[in-house]
Formats: structure tokens, sequence, C-alpha cells
């Protein structure tokens, strides 16, 4: 498999469920139990994706004060990683809401206003459109074996993923529900189109690649074009929508180029300035780089039952984290 600094932080965010612990502790979960009461995850699976964080530098295990019990902290890893979220909730606002409002509404502190993410060029400052970046080898190029990872099932679709709460962050994961289909939408904004080069480039078995390939037609991420019709054959392009998912995946690009201790296999240009970039999540209103300690939020829905911990800290509460 190449090299790519997406599929080395998928070792790390290895499913939807770790995405999802992630995005609690964003919305200011600190406990395990807070975590579990929301998202209503087998106990094994949360200690799992907590165990696998903490190891990889993303949280930290801190003791609580005249106890045996513990709390999470995002590191500065952790805080890192929120831009990737900044960016799959974008895409989940466009394009998965339906008729109804965006669930959370982000304020960015430093100019006062409500936020709307886009990812900008760090040469130009102009917003980033998937069809005006092209690609080179970087350093790091080249290819390397798959990394072992346990071969899980589909964690579910946006209705498990919805229990505890509405999320756009979650109905992003409804589409990019595992590795596998990450790592599919990659080979497409490589500009990968057919079956047989997919299959051969990610060294994966049929069957899963033909149902992720059906579940991303069906959800209208791709679609699927006949260029032959004797034998028939087809390929697969990615829609308008599609490719607005090349978004979150630069992003997770770019946070293992900073994290993982590689060098960079990728190096990206923007056409429309001709310069190399790194892609910064910016505010819609004052264009700066969005930090973030730097974010807060309102809820466009009714709070959670009483009977759930108080996992979410709003913008009026007092809080130091991200939203």
């Amino acid at each position: 498999m190449r090299n790519c600094s997406v599929d080395r932080t998928l070792t790390i965010l290895s499913d939807a469920w770790s995405f999802l612990v992630l995005r609690e502790v964003y919305l200011g979960a600190r406990r395990f139990d807070q975590v579990q009461a929301v998202l209503h995850m087998p106990r094994s699976t949360l200690s799992a994706r907590l165990a696998q964080l903490v190891k990889a530098k993303v949280l930290s295990r801190v003791p609580l004060a005249g106890s045996a019990r513990f709390e999470y902290r995002l590191t500065e890893r952790g805080f890192d990683l929120y831009l990737v979220m900044l960016a799959m909730l974008r895409f989940g606002d466009d394009w998965l809401a339906g008729d109804k409002p965006p669930p959370l509404r982000l304020v960015h502190t430093t100019c006062g206003h409500e936020c709307h993410p886009e990812t900008i060029c760090s040469a130009c400052r102009e917003p980033v459109n998937a069809l005006r970046v092209v690609y080179r080898d970087g350093p790091g190029a080249g290819v390397s074996h798959a990394t072992a990872m346990p071969q899980r099932r589909r964690s579910g679709g946006v209705e498990t993923f919805e229990r505890g709460r509405p999320s756009s962050v979650s109905r992003t994961l409804g589409i990019l529900a595992d590795r596998w289909t990450f790592l599919v939408v990659r080979e497409m904004c490589f500009g990968v189109r057919r079956f047989d080069v997919l299959q051969e480039r990610l060294g994966i078995a049929t069957n899963i690649l033909t149902d992720r390939l059906n579940r991303l037609v069906s959800q209208g991420i791709l679609r699927r074009v006949k260029y032959l019709d004797v034998p028939e054959r087809y390929e697969y392009k990615l829609t308008t929508a599609g490719r607005d998912l090349y978004l979150p995946l630069i992003q997770m690009l770019r946070w293992g180029d900073k994290w993982l201790g590689y060098e960079k296999p990728l190096i990206l240009k923007h056409l429309d300035c001709g310069h190399d970039f790194e892609p910064i999540v910016a505010c819609d209103h004052c264009r700066q780089a969005l930090d973030p300690h730097d974010m807060r939020y309102h809820l466009t829905y009714s709070k959670l039952r009483e009977d759930h911990p108080p996992a979410l800290l709003a913008a009026d509460d007092d809080q130091t984290g991200p939203a």
C-alpha cells in the first residue's frame, strides 16, 4: 500500500466509534461514564478505544484527586485533531442536514461571530476545492506493508451513531463508517476510478470492496459510469458531495504529517495560486485559522435527558476546551 498520512491517522482513529469518543471529549465529557451514557456503546469497546487514544497520546489519563477513578484530557495532539472534526462537521452541515438546521451553531470567540469552518490554502488564504489541487510525491513517498489492524465489521449507520445526540459528525461517519471506506474515498481523490485498480492499490477483498462501492453509490458520494459496452465495464466517479469529502481527508493527512513522525509522503499544490500549501481550517467570517480553545457552540436541539451525565458544555458555560 502507498505511504499515506491518512492511512497512518486511521491506525489511531480506527473506526467511527473512535471519532465519536473524541467528539464527546470535545463536547466536555471527561469521564468514562459520561461518554458511555451518551454513545450507548459496549463498555469493553469504549475501554478499548480510550486505551488506544491514550496510547497514541491523543488523550491523557489523569487520576481524580482523592479517588481511584480517572478522567481523560486532551493532549496537544488531541486538540489538533479537532480540526479534522470541524471539517467533518462542515461536510455534514452542508450535505446531510436535510431541511433541518445543523445540530450545533459554532461561535468563534476571536471575532465573536457564528462560524462555518472552511478549508483554505496556507499560501493564498483562499478556499480549497478538490478540483483545484494536485499532488506530487514527497520525501516520504513509497510503498510499505499495510498496517496490521483488527478486521472489524462496519460499526453501523447514522441511526447507530445518532442514538445519543443529533450530530453532523455522526452523519458524516454514517458514510465514512470504517477504515476501508475512508481509503476507497482517498483513492478516488487520487484519481483512481476502476474496481481492479482499487483492489490492487488497497489489497482489499473483492466482497468488501464491492460492498463499500455500492454503499457510496447509494449515499450519493460516487456515481457508476459505463466506459465499455462489450463486455460491460464500469468505473466510479466522485459526485459534487463526494469531492467535498476531500477536505476532511486532507486534514487527516495534515495531522498525520505533523504528529506521526514520518516524512511527508505527499505534497499538495493549489492550482489557483500555484503554491504548495497546508490545508488550514479557518473562520469564514474573519478568515483566521481556528484554534480549538477559541471555539464555543450553541445547541439547536433539546438537551439530553436529565438522567444523562452533564457531558455538554455550551457557549454560555464556563469552559476552557473546544466546542
